[in-house]
């Protein structure tokens, strides 16, 4: 198919099967069970039938978690992916290129940031970890959050980091590396994910709607529960600052100003909504746990779904990164052109199966 463009610089998108290795393009030869990037290869050597073998490579896959649930954009133009695979990577925009891999003390990795002086932050099950990206070097933060499993991080207007866990939040100093203050009866409980307004507040999706938190007081300024499908999942401000929300049963939009819920979009009723980004161009990248599609959140056209991702369940999208928008899915790490259109998985962070 080709690619149809609009006037927001989005359209339908062509399906795609070639494979980004290492940084170059392939094109696909009809097998691809002889590579199993980002995992370890299992040692084979020992067993004595093809069988035996076979079996060895199907279960190392089955137990293998190919996700990657956060993607971070830092100031160099480099993109940092988290895995649950106890590894963040950062990797060439451009090119694809692994740049580096580092290893976590926790498996699963959900959240990444980056502060004000390029530190990069990641929030895994078993707490928070910085990253120097000069130097590669890895320091696990010792401190009294709410809770060690981190879902959300978000650096406010003062240059404070702001770290979303199952049970609450946390307000840690980057600099110091010191817990400045913890909201452990956020209503809601657990902060999903998180944004700022324009003033400077911060807006946390819980189990059951939105909170707005004054960063400067640590305190709750209102709850917004009347939004359907309750437990948010997903946030983006749009030009005008308006809040878009995803949850289980759709996309919906709030104003900050008073929390009201002002719209809800027709053509995502009833989707489970798992992301939301939007692009330069004020598109609307919205990931649900079926597909990927794109939006003009101005009438609500939905231009297309993309095609060609590892997976359809859409985790994390990282719009005009490299002339790319980045994607995160239950399968792995895949990309999609801006120029071309075309979707395409990149091998290195990607469930073989899936190709």
């Amino acid at each position: 198919m080709k690619w149809l463009k609009t006037s927001l610089g989005i359209s339908s998108l062509v399906v795609s099967t070639t494979v980004l290795v290492g940084g170059a393009i392939a094109e696909p030869t009809g097998m691809t069970t002889n590579i199993l990037p980002g995992a370890a290869i299992a040692d084979l050597s020992s067993l004595t039938t093809p069988a035996a073998a076979a079996e060895s490579l199907i279960s190392q896959r089955l137990t293998t978690d190919y996700r990657v649930p956060a993607l971070q954009k830092d100031f160099t133009g480099s993109l940092w992916l988290a895995t649950w695979q106890g590894q963040i990577a950062r990797i060439n925009a451009e090119t694809g290129a692994v740049q580096a891999r580092l290893t976590m003390p926790d498996k699963t990795i959900g959240a990444l940031t980056q502060d004000r002086v390029g530190r990069i932050w990641a929030g895994t099950y078993s707490g928070l970890v910085r990253v120097d990206p000069r130097t590669n070097q890895v320091t696990a933060q010792n401190l009294s959050l709410p809770s060690n499993r981190v879902l959300s991080l978000q650096i406010d207007t003062r240059g404070f980091l702001w770290v979303g866990t199952d049970q609450g939040l946390a307000m840690v100093s980057p600099d110091q590396g010191q817990l400045m203050t913890t909201m452990q009866e956020l209503s809601g409980t657990s902060a999903n994910v998180m944004t700022l307004d324009d003033d400077g507040h911060l807006w946390v999706g819980t189990l059951n709607g939105l909170t707005q938190v004054d960063t400067a007081r640590a305190a709750e300024i209102r709850v917004v529960r009347d939004i359907p499908g309750g437990m948010v999942q997903a946030l983006a401000r749009d030009a005008q600052g308006a809040l878009w929300v995803g949850t289980p049963e759709g996309l919906f939009v709030v104003t900050p100003e008073d929390g009201s819920l002002i719209r809800q979009v027709t053509a995502m009723l009833g989707q489970n909504v798992l992301s939301l980004a939007f692009d330069d161009n004020q598109a609307l990248w919205i990931g649900t746990d079926a597909a990927l599609s794109t939006m003009n959140p101005y009438n609500g056209e939905i231009f297309g779904q993309v095609l060609g991702l590892p997976g359809r369940q859409t985790l994390a999208i990282s719009p005009d990164t490299g002339n790319k928008v980045w994607i995160g899915t239950s399968e792995g790490l895949g990309w999609v052109s801006t120029t071309t259109g075309r979707a395409l998985p990149h091998g290195a962070f990607v469930n073989p199966d899936s190709l």
